[in-house]
């Protein structure tokens, strides 16, 4: 953390300054748990700076959800002239006020800052074992009143956020339950994402003669929704119980921005009570 890269210059360094700072605030309150409660209020404050990109990037999503079934209508009726069907598509993105590229720029911008995050709390879990880490860390805070005067306490609600749910068979089978959630988050998160069964019927009716590529796509879009949690939920039971913290926290800000934007998309078929709320929601939007 002490090579003066670009990176670490900005980005590690200001993010790992901000958790010091935020924990020197709860610390000197004396709030108990004052490492897990910095960890939580630092995502919540990253969420909320990135927010306007995360729901750029989701109303761009929605837009071309809601463009697909005419975008399948210029493919059939131009498909076999691809220079006039690729001047409607662009004729049609521009009458709905849709750039399809602008979905993706916010989510690039995005990485290095979840990069650096999980770099900082990586360090900072290690610190508390590791003296010369600490030492390491004190040489690059902006302002003396910064430097933490010893290892950062890692307990928090009866737990040791150092600790891995690996780690279960020592510390108690109740660390098992933070990959399980973690996962749950993840899939509600995934699910709210994909298409509803109501929405993909409307498109498939008006794309019946779509291309074998573009069924493989949503076949391995609909697994993902399926693997991607379960992966991160495995993840989780290899990391410090600290960054599933962070991973949670950032996870149940995103679900809200997605119903906020979005509506509860693909899970309303998963929970059906969750139908009749969406429909009055949108109802309400509509009107």
């Amino acid at each position: 953390m002490t090579n003066p890269s670009f990176f670490n210059k900005f980005f590690i360094w200001p993010i790992l300054n901000l958790l010091l700072a935020i924990h020197k605030i709860f610390e000197t309150i004396g709030i108990p748990g004052a490492l897990g409660f910095s960890i939580i209020f630092l995502t919540i404050l990253v969420r909320m700076i990135i927010w306007p990109l995360t729901a750029q990037q989701l109303k761009s999503a929605k837009k071309m959800s809601d463009l697909r079934p005419k975008l399948e209508e210029l493919k059939k009726r131009f498909g076999d002239d691809k220079q006039r069907l690729q001047k409607e598509q662009i004729a049609l993105y521009k009458e709905h006020g849709v750039n399809p590229a602008s979905g993706c720029l916010p989510l690039v911008l995005q990485i290095p800052i979840f990069i650096a995050l999980y770099q900082v709390l990586l360090q900072v879990l290690r610190a508390g074992s590791q003296t010369d880490l600490l030492q390491q860390i004190n040489q690059i805070v902006y302002h003396p009143i910064l430097r933490p005067s010893g290892p950062l306490d890692p307990s928090f609600l009866g737990f040791n956020l150092g600790q891995k749910p690996a780690d279960w068979s020592k510390a108690g089978p109740l660390l098992l339950l933070v990959p399980v959630i973690t996962g749950l988050l993840q899939f509600i998160q995934s699910k709210m994402l994909a298409a509803s069964k109501e929405q993909k019927v409307k498109e498939g009716e008006e794309k019946k003669g779509k291309e074998k590529q573009e069924e493989l796509m949503v076949a391995m879009q609909s697994q993902m929704t399926y693997l991607m949690p379960g992966m991160i939920a495995l993840f989780s039971y290899g990391f410090p119980l600290g960054l599933s913290l962070y991973w949670n926290t950032f996870t149940i800000f995103g679900i809200i921005q997605q119903y906020l934007i979005s509506g509860l998309g693909g899970l309303v078929d998963f929970i059906p009570f969750l139908k009749k709320k969406e429909d009055g929601r949108n109802g309400k939007n509509n009107n």
